[in-house]
C-alpha cells in the first residue's frame, strides 16, 4: 500500500511548477518533477533535491512518459511572449502533443489530471471581467496563436478525454502571475519592470500604459490549483485563478520604481500585435465551489519578487 500520494509536476522546474513542487512536499506527497528545462531551471528546484520524496527528471512530454502516479499538474508550457514565439511550433506541439501523453498517463493509471490553461484563451477580450462561459476574441493565426490556440485545443482535449473516458479533469485559466523564480528575461511585464529599475535603466511602456492586468502572487495561485485539484470529481472547471484587483500598467511602472528607489525614467514605444487592452479574471466560480480567493497585495508580493531579483541580478 503506498501511502503517500504520488504526484507528478511537469514543468516542475519553472516559475509556477517549482512552487507548486515545495508546497506538495510540505503536504506530504511524493513529487516527480519532470522539465526540459527549456525555460525551467536548476536554480528554482535546487533547495528541493535532497528530499527523499523528491525526484527530478529531464524529460519533454511531447514524448510519452511511463509513471505509476495519482495526481498529474500538466504546467508544461512556456508562458511567456518571448520564450513561445521563439518556438512556435514546439509550443503548439507542447500543448497538443504534451496534453495527449499526460492524458494517456491518466488514462492508464486512473490519476486525476489538472491542465494549467491560461487566461490567453480569451483573447482580446470582448466581455469585462472575463467569466468562464466568454468563448473568447483570439486571432488563431497571429504572433500569439501558437500559445493562445494551443492552450484551447489543450482544454478541448482534456474534456473529450474526460467525456469519452471518464477521466478525472481538472481546468484552470490562470491570469497574469508574479513572484520570486520569474524567470528574468521572459519579456513579461513584471520581471521587465523590475529589471530594467534594478538596472536604472529606462522602463518601456508599450503603448500609453493604460492597457489594465491584473496580477495574482504565486503562493496565492498555487493554493487555487491545489484547491481545484482537492475539489470534488464532479467540479472539472474551467474555473479562473487569477487576482480580480486590476491594475494599469502605468500605475506598476510607478510602484515599481518607487518600492526599488530607482531613477529610471518611464519611455512609451508602439503596442505589440494582438497584445490585449484589458485583463481582470471574474473569480466568482473559485469563491464560490474552492472557498478561494487571493489574499496578498500587490506591494508585498512585489517587495518580495523585488528582493529575488536584486538577488540574482550578478548571475542574469
Amino acid at each position: 500500500m503506498h501511502l503517500r500520494k504520488r504526484v507528478l509536476v511537469t514543468g516542475g522546474a519553472g516559475f509556477l511548477g517549482s512552487h507548486l513542487c515545495e508546497k506538495l512536499l510540505l503536504e506530504g506527497c511524493d513529487v516527480i518533477c519532470a522539465d526540459n528545462f527549456y525555460t525551467g531551471s536548476k536554480r528554482n528546484i535546487i533547495h528541493l533535491l535532497n528530499n527523499p520524496y523528491f525526484e527530478l527528471l529531464r524529460h519533454d512530454i511531447t514524448f510519452p512518459l511511463f509513471l505509476e502516479v495519482d495526481e498529474i499538474y500538466n504546467l508544461a508550457c512556456p508562458a511567456s511572449p518571448v520564450h513561445y514565439q521563439n518556438d512556435p511550433v514546439q509550443t503548439t506541439k507542447v500543448n497538443v502533443h504534451g496534453s495527449i501523453n499526460m492524458l494517456g498517463l491518466a488514462k492508464r493509471t486512473k490519476a486525476k489530471i489538472l491542465q494549467a490553461s491560461t487566461s490567453e484563451v480569451y483573447g482580446d477580450p470582448t466581455v469585462h471581467p472575463q467569466t468562464e462561459v466568454y468563448w473568447g476574441n483570439v486571432n488563431c493565426i497571429g504572433p500569439r496563436s501558437c500559445y493562445d490556440e494551443g492552450k484551447r485545443c489543450a482544454e478541448t482535449l482534456f474534456f473529450d478525454y474526460h467525456r469519452q473516458h471518464k477521466l478525472r479533469i481538472k481546468v484552470a485559466r490562470i491570469f497574469n502571475t508574479y513572484g520570486p523564480r520569474m524567470h528574468p528575461n521572459d519579456g513579461r511585464v513584471v520581471s521587465n519592470f523590475i529589471m530594467q529599475a534594478l538596472r536604472g535603466e529606462p522602463i518601456t511602456i508599450y503603448g500609453e500604459g493604460t492597457q489594465t492586468r491584473s496580477f495574482c502572487y504565486a503562493d496565492d495561485l498555487i493554493s487555487g490549483l491545489i484547491s481545484l485539484m482537492n475539489s470534488p470529481d464532479n467540479f472539472t472547471g474551467p474555473v479562473n485563478l487569477g487576482n480580480p484587483v486590476e491594475f494599469t500598467i502605468l500605475d506598476l511602472a510607478l510602484k515599481v520604481i518607487e518600492l526599488t528607489g530607482s531613477e529610471s525614467k518611464i519611455i512609451f514605444k508602439s503596442l505589440p500585435q494582438d497584445d490585449p487592452k484589458q485583463r481582470k479574471p471574474d473569480i466568482t466560480i473559485a469563491k464560490d465551489l474552492l472557498a478561494w480567493q487571493p489574499e496578498i497585495a500587490l506591494g508585498d508580493g512585489l517587495k518580495n519578487t523585488i528582493e529575488y531579483f536584486r538577488n540574482i541580478i550578478e548571475e542574469v
